[in-house]
């Protein structure tokens, strides 16, 4: 972008996907990335609940790339690490069993074969657990995050690159037609003296006031007088492009200058009785509708 002062300027789009996967020889971490336009930054993770100890981190992490935006992340978590396990009896739940089976025993006068076996077997009498750490997972999980955040960023950048040069174009396009309407702007009252000369003209025997002439042209010059209004509009402008080539969010203020650019544009509109001033005008506000739309998805 050589020749706007936007060179090393980086401008980043809101919308965007990235995505990181890192494997170790006891887990596999797959971290995704989505994101879209929002007005500010909103963090919606999704991730296991034995991740929960680390969400602080994590929504930290995200907001040293991203300014705005709603991120939802998604993780695809494998435990491929030897497991430990606690095995644990319920004693008191075993001899209530066991002494079932051996009143059954006596009552059918059996002997009790396999009681301890057939005890063992029954609901609840042996409970096992897998024995949970995950600690060692928790660099796993920052460098796969690290990972989707680098890779949205590029998909961001991409994005936002693409944004810029839209605006930069649409800006010029803008200055363009404001010096268009600074050129009408003096045909506009001259086209209106004519036209109070050529009235005053059918009155044949009015001989025409040549000062009154003159007041009433200024009057209306006065009414549709834009100069003001072209004056803000090339301040406007000049800050758009200052603004746009910050190395930093700029997308909210952009958005609110485009307000007070819409503002100017519109009272142009109202005040330029011509033809040609009013083609101008409805093509401006095209240009700033259209604008804040691509506004809208910068960072």
């Amino acid at each position: 972008m050589a020749g706007n002062g936007m060179s090393e300027t980086q401008r980043r789009s809101m919308t965007g996907y990235g995505a990181a996967t890192v494997e170790t020889p006891e887990y596999c971490m797959t971290v995704e990335i989505k994101a879209v336009n929002q007005r500010f930054l909103e963090i919606a993770p999704r991730i296991p609940r034995a991740f929960g100890a680390w969400e602080s981190e994590l929504r930290e992490t995200i907001r040293t790339h991203v300014a705005r935006g709603k991120l939802d992340i998604f993780v695809n978590f494998e435990d491929r690490s030897e497991k430990e396990y606690d095995v644990r009896v319920n004693e008191s739940l075993a001899r209530a069993y066991y002494a079932a089976l051996v009143k059954v025993a006596h009552a059918v006068d059996a002997p009790l074969n396999d009681g301890v076996r057939i005890v063992s077997e029954r609901d609840g009498v042996i409970e096992v657990s897998e024995r949970a750490d995950i600690g060692g997972a928790r660099e796993v999980f920052m460098d796969a995050v690290r990972g989707a955040l680098d890779a949205l960023d590029r998909m961001r950048l991409t994005e936002g690159a693409h944004i810029a040069r839209d605006l930069m174009m649409r800006v010029a396009r803008l200055e363009e037609q404001r010096a268009q309407l600074a050129a009408i702007a003096p045909q506009i009252v001259a086209e209106y003296r004519a036209h109070l000369n050529e009235v005053l003209a059918e009155f044949k025997d009015v001989t025409p006031d040549e000062t009154r002439i003159v007041q009433e042209a200024a009057l209306y010059a006065d009414r549709v007088n834009f100069t003001e209004e072209l004056v803000r509009l090339a301040s406007h402008f000049a800050q758009f492009r200052a603004i746009l080539a910050e190395d930093e969010p700029v997308g909210r203020r952009l958005d609110f200058l485009l307000q007070e650019i819409n503002r100017e544009v519109n009272t142009i509109g109202s005040k330029a009785n011509n033809a040609d001033a009013q083609q101008i005008v409805v093509a401006m506000k095209n240009e700033v509708e259209k604008l804040r739309e691509q506004v809208q998805n910068l960072e």
